[in-house]
């Protein structure tokens, strides 16, 4: 499915890593208890709240503005910011999380998003669509459906990016893979790193797709900030495939977060 408009604000698309604000929630004590799929032990909140730091510095090193909201203790993944909204330098949407347990989260960031860009859309449902599920190319905009984000959910979602001049795609995520971006992140504007079983994606027709080195999987959710690519810290390999390419790296600790289903996208909303 694909829906596009004449909109302006799709002039906004020529660079999907040309950031210059990101917003961030810091970590509540909560947060060692956020939801993850297969069980497992807690992450250490204090290592949490050190690789959430360091991920904040790492962007304002890169010269974004970033803004840290206060912690939600009812919430424990609200650091996550990114699942909750869509946002563009000419205006966001609030999403609809499809974890029950997250759906409260979208009140406590209306203000910050609306104080900030404009316009401001909002999701209604019946669907549900999280942001861990959601790909900006340079062109489109892919929206990946997984146990989080569902046919009705990525089909309204698509028709407000429509109104705001946004082509997008709906693709299917593989079994096992949580959320779209769990498999997959943008090297630089034509080209995808991406776990093997989302390697033949066909929304990724006409880009080059480089996949992970065996054995690190959890790699693929890197994070391109201008013109450096935000990576675990954990995986030599996929470091030493990116630098081949002449790519400026970031390594970070995602020891603790990966404890709670997470990467390095999630910490953060950016425009």
């Amino acid at each position: 499915m694909a829906i596009s408009s004449h909109s302006s604000y799709a002039a906004g698309m020529t660079s999907p890593y040309a950031f210059t604000h990101a917003l961030c929630r810091a970590p509540a004590r909560s947060a060692v208890k956020g939801i993850r799929a297969d069980g497992g032990p807690d992450p250490d909140f204090y290592g949490l709240v050190a690789e959430h730091e360091a991920y904040v510095a790492t962007l304002r090193d890169l010269g974004l503005a970033v803004d840290v909201l206060e912690p939600l203790g009812d919430f424990p993944d609200a650091l996550f910011t990114e699942d909750v909204a869509l946002t563009f330098a000419g205006g966001a949407i609030l999403l609809r999380p499809g974890a029950p347990s997250r759906a409260g989260e979208v009140a406590h960031i209306r203000d910050a998003l609306a104080s900030r860009l404009a316009p401001l859309l909002e999701m209604t449902g019946p669907g549900h669509a999280d942001g861990g599920d959601i790909l900006r190319l340079a062109d489109r905009i892919i929206i990946g459906l997984s146990a989080r984000t569902d046919r009705a959910g990525a089909e309204e979602l698509a028709y407000k990016l429509g109104t705001l001049g946004y082509r997008s795609d709906i693709a299917e995520t593989p079994p096992g893979v949580l959320h779209f971006k769990t498999g997959c992140g943008l090297i630089d504007e034509g080209t995808i790193l991406a776990v093997p079983a989302l390697a033949g994606c066909p929304q990724f027709d006409g880009l080059e797709v480089v996949t992970t080195p065996p054995g690190e999987e959890p790699a693929a959710n890197i994070l391109r900030i201008r013109d450096t690519v935000l990576v675990g810290d954990r995986w030599p390999a996929t470091h030493a495939l990116l630098a081949a390419r002449g790519i400026a790296l970031r390594p970070l600790p995602t020891d603790q977060i990966a404890h709670i289903d997470a990467g390095l996208s999630c910490m953060s909303l950016r425009w």
